[in-house]
């Protein structure tokens, strides 16, 4: 069956790279996915896929077929949003939206779960049950995101298995990365405001230097990860921005920063957030100076793959001739597919996009991000593959 969908993949090719060029010229950032919403509610509903648009969120789009027999309901999603982020790559199809770009790869997702689409139809009679589409908005956003909504709109309701693939240029082309448990961190972010005392910058003596302090700060949180927290523990802390003064001869009253927390494990990060705390009120206390440290609500859980359906996750894949299926590491990012893994069972995928032949070796959020397009017709096979798989299972 991997073959067979393979093959037919390779037919439907030049049209899901077509879709995927077309979404990265018109980039759009979270919430505003209108019209890569209109495109997807277009190409489904051509393949006889029913289609509701606007549940949980007003660009998310839901397809949904139902081949009436007795089975497993699978769910398939695709992140729809871009970054503001200025295209510096030299693509014939390179964004056109000033200070806009896809530079994480959510149009390949797009174009993959609708060529997922095709093929599911057009082998109709090999599923069992339902497959749902998520088109989901707004996984850029940081904090809520776009898959909370959806959920509390019910689209996972009637769900048995749901499953996500991002592409990667971490890993080399082709390849399917996944791995059992804990993947992927939960992202916390934070931001400290440094109060301190204005005054001139030949007279330090008579202010309260918010700019000396944050430098302060900035070196002894590295203590969180090097001290405090165990260091054979996945876990990072990075001070991300600064901001202070307005003039090279004024010590400013205010100085504020941002950074962020990644950890895999959740007494880790209730530590590291408490020492955070500590540390910044225990240095201004010690300058005279006043502060607020906030965390972000709400944030990303931890990307926590169901261990049994991850195992045949992987033994599906391994059927796809020209790909390979590795267990990873652990990584520090985060996505809010750990949302939907909260509440059903099922596997984050990566897939491998690095390729050193077509130029595809910049970072996910670089804005020279570039994808090997050669992956797309596996990414759309891997889909389809395990919604059929998994809706036959008893």
């Amino acid at each position: 069956m991997a073959k067979n969908l393979l093959d037919q993949a390779k037919e439907i090719e030049p049209k899901v790279i077509s879709i995927r060029r077309i979404i990265h010229e018109t980039p759009e950032l979270a919430y505003q996915e209108n019209n890569t919403a209109s495109l997807v509610e277009n190409e489904l509903k051509r393949l006889g896929i029913d289609v509701k648009r606007g549940v949980g969120l007003p660009t998310a789009v839901i397809g949904e077929l139902d081949t009436g027999k007795e089975g497993k309901t699978v769910a398939l999603r695709a992140d729809m949003d871009a970054l503001p982020i200025e295209e510096m790559t030299d693509l014939p199809f390179k964004s056109k939206v000033k200070g806009i770009m896809h530079a994480c790869g959510h149009d390949t997702h797009v174009a993959m779960l609708l060529g997922a689409a095709e093929l599911i139809s057009r082998n109709k009679d090999l599923l069992s049950g339902k497959v749902k589409f998520i088109f989901q908005p707004a996984e850029e956003e940081g904090s809520i995101g776009g898959a909370k909504p959806l959920i509390e709109a019910g689209v996972l309701n009637d769900v048995d298995y749901v499953f996500g693939l991002h592409v990667s240029n971490s890993y080399p082309s082709k390849a399917f990365i996944t791995r059992k448990g804990a993947f992927m961190a939960i992202p916390d972010s934070f931001k400290i405001i440094i109060r301190g005392k204005s005054g001139h910058a030949s007279a330090p003596h008579n202010t309260v230097d918010p700019v000396f302090i944050s430098a302060q700060i900035v070196t002894a949180l590295q203590a969180v990860r090097s001290r405090i927290t165990d260091p054979v523990q996945p876990f990072v802390l990075s001070i991300t921005t600064i901001h202070a003064g307005t003039k090279d001869n004024i010590i400013p009253d205010e100085a504020i920063m941002e950074g962020t927390i990644r950890s895999l494990d959740y007494k880790v990060r209730e530590k590291a957030i408490t020492y955070t705390k500590k540390i910044v009120e225990s240095i201004c206390t010690g300058f005279d100076a006043k502060c607020e440290v906030t965390f972000s609500q709400d944030v990303y859980p931890l990307t926590v793959n169901h261990p049994e359906v991850t195992d045949e996750v992987m033994d599906h894949l391994k059927h796809i001739p020209g790909s390979v299926v590795l267990e990873g590491d652990p990584i520090l990012g985060a996505e809010d597919f750990s949302r939907y893994l909260q509440v059903k069972p099922g596997t984050f995928i990566f897939l491998g996009t690095r390729n050193e032949n077509t130029g595809s070796i910049h970072p996910n959020h670089s804005s020279k991000f570039t994808v090997d397009e050669d992956v797309l017709k596996y990414g759309s096979t891997a889909l389809a593959l395990l919604a059929i798989a998994f809706s036959r299972k008893k």
